[in-house]
């Protein structure tokens, strides 16, 4: 019996933790995006005010995206 205790204990802490890392993998990820997709939308607000012109979005646009 206590080695069925041994292997419950580890399978709780292989969840708990691999659920930490998942939360902190998607942290990550969604707060990168976010930061592009706000640049984007900065642009984008930028280029319907007039305060750009179509060549010079174009090119931020592109330089956004990467490669």
């Amino acid at each position: 019996m206590p080695f069925l205790g041994h292997i419950w204990i580890l399978l709780v802490n292989l969840v708990v933790w691999g659920g930490l890392i998942a939360l902190v993998v998607w942290a990550i990820l969604r707060l990168t995006r976010r930061g592009a997709d706000n640049a984007l939308g900065i642009l984008k607000e930028r280029f319907a005010r007039g305060e750009i012109d179509q060549q010079e979005y174009e090119q931020r646009k592109k330089a956004l995206e990467g490669p």
